[in-house]
C-alpha cells in the first residue's frame, strides 16, 4: 500500500475513529463501497477494544456487518444505474481500473450470485464484487443475503483477531494495529499480525469451500438414491 493511501486512511481513521460504533459503521461502509479501505485497521482495533472493555463485541460485530452491507449495496445501485462505462470513466479517481473491472466480471461470471459471499473473503475482491452484480442485476434479496453472510464471516474473523492480538502481543495498541496494515515497514510484531490475517483469511475460505463441496457431493448422492 501506497504511502500517500496509507496516510490518507489514517487520516479518515482519526475522525470517524472518536464515534465509536458510528465510525465502525462508516469506515466498514467506505470498506465495501469504491474507496480501497482495509477492514482490518477497523475490525481488528474494534476486537482490541472488545479486550480492553471498551466495546460490545455483538454491537461492534453488528455494526460492521451494517456498513458492509451498505457499502455494497451503494456500489449495486451505482452499477443498476449508471452502467459500466460510468464505472470505468470515474473508478480511476478511486483507485478503479477496467482491467479490475474485468477480474470482477469474470469472477461472477465463474461461481454466479455465491460469488457475492465468496468474494467477502477475499482481499481486493470484496470491495469490488457487488459492481458486476448490478450491471447483472442479481435478485437483490438474494445479495443482501450472500453479502450479509459472507461479511458477517470476515467481520468476526477480524474481531476475532484483534481480540486475541491483546491476549497475545504485550505491545499492541490500535496505532499499532493500523500501521500494521498501512505502512511499508511494520515492526516484527505487526508482520505477525499480518501473517494472522492472512492465515485466517486462506484458512476460512478453504474451510467454506470444502463445505460447498461436501453439500453438492451430499445433493447428487440424494438425488442419485432417489432416482
Amino acid at each position: 500500500m501506497s504511502e500517500l493511501l496509507g496516510s490518507i486512511i489514517n487520516a479518515i481513521v482519526e475522525i470517524i475513529g472518536t464515534l465509536g460504533y458510528v465510525g465502525i459503521f462508516a469506515m466498514m461502509f467506505l470498506e465495501s463501497s469504491f474507496f480501497p479501505f482495509p477492514s482490518e485497521v477497523v475490525m481488528i482495533p474494534a476486537g482490541y477494544l472488545v479486550y480492553k472493555g471498551e466495546m460490545n463485541a455483538i454491537i461492534a460485530v453488528l455494526c460492521g456487518i451494517a456498513g458492509s452491507l451498505a457499502g455494497a449495496l451503494f456500489n449495486y445501485y451505482i452499477a443498476l444505474k449508471f452502467g459500466r462505462e460510468f464505472l470505468i470513466t470515474y473508478g480511476k479517481y478511486f483507485f478503479f481500473t477496467e482491467q479490475t473491472m474485468q477480474k470482477m466480471e469474470q469472477f461472477f461470471l465463474k461461481h454466479g450470485p455465491i460469488s457475492t459471499f465468496l468474494g467477502r473473503l477475499i482481499t481486493v475482491v470484496r470491495q469490488y464484487i457487488s459492481l458486476p452484480a448490478g450491471l447483472a442485476r442479481m435478485n437483490l434479496a438474494k445479495f443482501c443475503f450472500y453479502t450479509s453472510l459472507g461479511a458477517g464471516i470476515w467481520v468476526i474473523i477480524l474481531t476475532l483477531i484483534g481480540y486475541y492480538a491483546g491476549v497475545l502481543f504485550a505491545d499492541i495498541n490500535v496505532d499499532s494495529i493500523i500501521h500494521a496494515f498501512t505502512s511499508l515497514s511494520p515492526t516484527a510484531e505487526e508482520l505477525a499480525l499480518r501473517g494472522m490475517v492472512k492465515k485466517a483469511g486462506l484458512w476460512t475460505l478453504a474451510f467454506v469451500l470444502l463445505c460447498i463441496v461436501g453439500y453438492i457431493c451430499y445433493w447428487y448422492i440424494n438425488k442419485g438414491k432417489k432416482q
